[in-house]
């Protein structure tokens, strides 16, 4: 099942910010092209390409992550997603093997947290909007109602034949895994065309390095952004960050990360951000950092610390880290240094 892209897409991906002035690190100069793609700022950079090649390599990342955001998004009603929204409910709708990889995947995570990363929360996310607006607690009966109609047990996968069906009138939201998903096949892509340039790719607060050179991630500041927390560096890899204060928002005096534990229906508790380095990213080589976050921290650490080449840092609701580096990481880790 495929589509060409919507206007507005294809609009996006025509009109990018293009910009090939200033270094990157080691003095070379940059081809960027940026755009906005899955809700967030979306960049690409060609650290010693001419503006011909540096294009030809972000336009063709740029069309593979326009078309992912087109085909599984959860607003789009011409989307692979609202098409199974809209008729999956007690009855069995084919898809195709992509939308069912992601679909296998997405359930494998809500097994492995216990359903605390769920991909049919549509229901509790208007609530905690509403809280964000008026500043006050939803009452426990609403969110007691809303759960009653969120839960992956209620969709059913047919992968031999790329069906999928819902026992329950639920809506799945495939935003979770899409970020990773982009670098996986942005990976992909580029081992394809063999550029001979180091590639930068930026996809909302994630990064993906590719091609010899020395690398790094900033980690914000969770509660300040304007100021940097620590740094990773790396000769190659992928970072990925979810973070709780990137949206949080004050409801009766209280801060709340916008991240749910879809176990509870409330926010995260004690939780600012989780950055993790992946050395590589296939298939079984990462995990999401949002499915990660709804493990809560031992049990991250201690799935993270069974991938070779793994490092995450975890910042809770204080501002305390805890870190991890696998002895065979390739990665390192500095903290910022504060005079106060």
């Amino acid at each position: 099942m495929r589509r060409t892209l919507p206007g507005r897409a294809l609009l996006l991906a025509a009109l990018p910010a293009l910009l090939f002035s200033g270094c990157g690190r080691g003095g070379a100069a940059a081809y960027t092209q940026k755009a906005y793609i899955l809700s967030v700022p979306a960049q690409v950079r060609v650290y010693g390409a001419d503006p011909a090649e540096g294009k030809r390599i972000a336009d063709a990342v740029f069309a593979e992550w326009n078309r992912i955001s087109s085909d599984f998004s959860y607003s789009d009603p011409s989307s692979i997603t609202s098409v199974v929204n809209a008729r999956a409910y007690g009855q069995w709708v084919r898809t195709d093997p992509e939308f069912m990889g992601l679909l296998r995947l997405s359930l494998d995570y809500y097994r492995l947290t216990g359903g605390a990363f769920d991909i049919t929360f549509a229901p509790l996310w208007p609530i905690w909007q509403d809280a964000a607006s008026t500043h006050r607690m939803p009452s426990r009966e609403a969110i007691a109602k809303a759960l009653a109609n969120v839960g992956s047990e209620y969709v059913q996968a047919d992968y031999s034949g790329n069906r999928v069906r819902f026992t329950r009138p639920v809506q799945i939201n495939l935003g979770g895994v899409l970020r990773g998903y982009c670098f996986v096949r942005a990976s992909r892509l580029l081992r394809e065309m063999k550029p001979a340039f180091p590639v930068e790719l930026r996809l909302g607060s994630d990064m993906m390095a590719y091609g010899g050179r020395d690398w790094e991630y900033r980690v914000a500041d969770p509660f300040d952004e304007s100021k940097v927390f620590g740094t990773f560096r790396f000769k190659g890899g992928v970072v990925l960050s979810s973070s709780g204060r990137e949206h949080f928002v004050q409801i009766e005096g209280k801060l709340f990360s916008h991240i749910l534990d879809l176990k509870t229906g409330y926010p995260l508790p004690d939780f600012s951000s989780l950055v993790v380095y992946f050395p590589r990213i296939s298939g079984e080589d990462y995990m999401s950092s949002a499915m990660l976050a709804v493990m809560g921290r031992e049990k991250a650490f201690s799935l993270l610390s069974r991938m070779n080449g793994t490092a995450a840092v975890w910042i809770d609701g204080s501002g305390r880290e805890t870190l991890l580096l696998n002895k065979d990481s390739g990665a390192a880790w500095k903290k910022a240094f504060r005079l106060f």
